[in-house]
């Protein structure tokens, strides 16, 4: 646990940044329209995904006791709710010929209720889970892969301003994944008074949906769209290997929701239990085959073990940065 959270709070609040302060003045570059509908399309989604972070991040804020990680996850909410605004900036001033309405992706608008269910009534370390592996796609992958789609100054700059803001969100998602693996939160967990059986029913619910609906969202509003912004998929895998490391750490294992997750990749992974529940085990977690096979080689996995998660987070934003 080296990170210093005072500097990190520090660095938070400096790092503040408005929309307004961006100059929207300069035309986009001609597009044909099939690029032009497509980008419109992908910063509409792109504004609906920030909120929906944001939402998590609201939840983290209302469940910790630290005063100052606390203070830190108010900035990210503010965070994500300018990062919604600019994105839908950024789709109104690509939208030049107005070739058709553009609304949030129907599979994302499903999911969203359920997942902000499930993050209120699951225990912690689900909904930090589910924000690394997101911010990791979307940093890593998604964004940068947009802006190269746009090839445009003005998506250059604000994705910068963004950029600046995920970083520290993926280092404080590596700190609290540490964090939930401590003998202290163990403790502290084992302390609390045990749930009502009304808040475990609707906790089994949530979850339930999410299951239901996480592969139609992953699908369109993280994998296909990077189908088309980054055919090769490269970035996208790089995104999962980062992910897939953590796996690895000590004590992530030990938290119920990182031994769900280990065990449906480990089945689909498995000489004979993935041929004939592999495709089970992808459905469970909501993401394509092809992002459910081990992609890391041994000799990374033992260096990851041997890292700090520090470390871990800086080796990601090296990749995103890079």
């Amino acid at each position: 646990m080296t990170m210093d959270l005072e500097r990190m709070l520090e660095k938070c609040r400096r790092d503040q940044w408005r929309v307004g302060e961006v100059d929207w003045s300069s035309p986009p570059r001609p597009m044909s329209r099939d690029d032009e509908v497509t980008i419109v399309q992908l910063f509409t989604d792109m504004a609906g995904i920030e909120r929906l972070a944001g939402a998590l991040f609201v939840e983290q804020t209302r469940r910790v006791t630290d005063p100052t990680l606390r203070a830190i996850f108010e900035t990210f909410v503010t965070d994500e709710v300018r990062h919604s605004h600019a994105a839908q900036m950024l789709a109104d001033h690509y939208d030049v010929h107005h070739h058709r309405s553009y609304r949030q992706n129907e599979s994302l608008t499903r999911f969203f209720p359920h997942f902000v269910d499930a993050i209120r009534y699951l225990s912690d370390d689900v909904a930090n889970v589910y924000i690394t592996m997101g911010e990791l796609i979307l940093d890593v992958a998604l964004l940068r892969s947009i802006n190269d789609y746009v090839r445009d100054e003005l998506s250059d700059r604000v994705m910068q301003l963004i950029n600046r803001d995920e970083s520290r969100h993926i280092a404080v998602d590596y700190y609290m994944i540490e964090h939930y693996g401590t003998h202290a939160y163990a403790e502290e967990l084992a302390a609390r008074p045990r749930k009502p059986w009304d808040h475990e029913a609707r906790a089994w619910w949530a979850f339930a949906n999410v299951l239901y609906r996480s592969r139609p969202f992953n699908q369109d509003v993280f994998f296909r769209p990077m189908d088309i912004v980054d055919p090769a998929g490269k970035r996208l895998m790089e995104a999962f290997k980062r992910f897939q490391l953590l796996r690895y750490k000590p004590r992530v294992e030990t938290r119920p929701f990182g031994t769900f997750m280990n065990v449906m990749q480990d089945t689909y992974n498995h000489p004979l239990w993935g041929p004939l529940l592999g495709g089970v085990a992808s459905r469970a977690l909501g993401v394509e085959p092809r992002f459910m096979r081990l992609m890391n080689s041994e000799e990374e996995i033992r260096a990851a073990v041997g890292k700090s998660y520090d470390a871990l987070a800086e080796e990601a934003l090296a990749v995103k940065n890079g």
